[in-house]
């Protein structure tokens, strides 16, 4: 029983990774009709129909909250806040591809925060890990072809790697939270706080709510479903049951699969290229990913 629940934990964490590589294309696509506020707010907002009965069901007669709870959660929702909204945001400057490339050096940015914040990995040795992935990522983002790689590159690349420090933030403090609540406690909180925090944006951040929504075509809806039900939803609880079964520390190692994933999607599905300084971009963070973990 135990080697299956480790294969289970190996399966649910490459579904996840392989969904999350899918949800960059999928943030690409709706950003053509909805705006990146309205995509994060109706992204979180459908996302909590699902896991809100689901923790009614599972727990909701059983947990407290205390006042630090809320606080903490509170912090907690601002870190899932700057990830969707800054990734959204910097996908309007930077392809699909690029975009997935840079969200594989997300295991390195959390090792190097955790060494810094809360000291539980020496800083002494995953520092050269963290220097080549981050040089992954100066290679994808920077120069070559504007139309291929966007207007804006440097500032999208550089709200990805602030949409993965607010990743980072938000892993390294949940930690804390899962000691004493649930992953799916810990996950609909979160996200629900961010999701309210982001409505007031709307009045200043909105396209399909003005346009209305005939505007919109069946490719837009499409793609915020997927980012509502696969992404969000069952991505979140996805990677939180693998993580459970086989630890933070090999379940990192199947971010790797983000960039493949992406890289893949955005070529067949939004037809971008995919070049040598991609290539070399994924080999240096990889590399750069597998120092870290050893």
């Amino acid at each position: 029983m135990p080697g299956k629940t480790i294969y289970f934990s190996y399966g649910a964490l490459t579904t996840a990774a392989l969904v999350w590589g899918g949800s960059i294309v999928a943030q690409k696509l709706a950003l053509d009709s909805f705006s990146a506020v309205e995509i994060s707010v109706f992204r979180g907002a459908g996302a909590l129909l699902l896991l809100i009965p689901l923790w009614c069901w599972q727990e909701g007669g059983q947990v407290r909250f205390s006042s630090r709870d809320a606080g903490i959660l509170a912090a907690l929702g601002l870190g899932v806040l700057g990830n969707h909204l800054l990734t959204l945001i910097g996908l309007g400057h930077i392809t699909a591809g690029t975009a997935g490339v840079i969200i594989g050096a997300g295991p390195a940015i959390t090792a190097f925060l955790s060494s810094l914040l809360i000291r539980d990995v020496p800083f002494g040795r995953v520092w050269t890990g963290c220097a080549v992935s981050f040089a992954g990522v100066a290679l994808v983002s920077g120069g070559g072809d504007s139309a291929r790689v966007g207007e804006e590159p440097w500032l999208g690349a550089l709200l990805i790697v602030l949409g993965l420090v607010s990743w980072a933030l938000y892993s390294i403090g949940s930690r804390q939270m899962m000691e004493r609540l649930s992953p799916l406690t810990v996950n609909w909180t979160t996200l629900c706080i961010s999701t309210v925090l982001q409505v007031p944006l709307l009045w200043s951040n909105a396209r399909a709510t003005i346009a209305g929504v005939d505007s919109v075509p069946s490719s837009g809806w499409l793609a915020l479903l997927y980012l509502i039900i696969f992404a969000t939803a069952f991505g979140q609880q996805a990677w939180l049951y693998g993580v459970r079964g086989v630890g933070p520390a090999r379940a990192g190692i199947f971010i790797n699969l983000i960039p493949v994933s992406a890289l893949v999607l955005s070529m067949v599905i939004l037809g971008e290229a995919i070049g040598i300084k991609e290539l070399a971009g994924i080999l240096l963070i990889v590399a750069g990913v597998w120092l870290v973990n050893r």
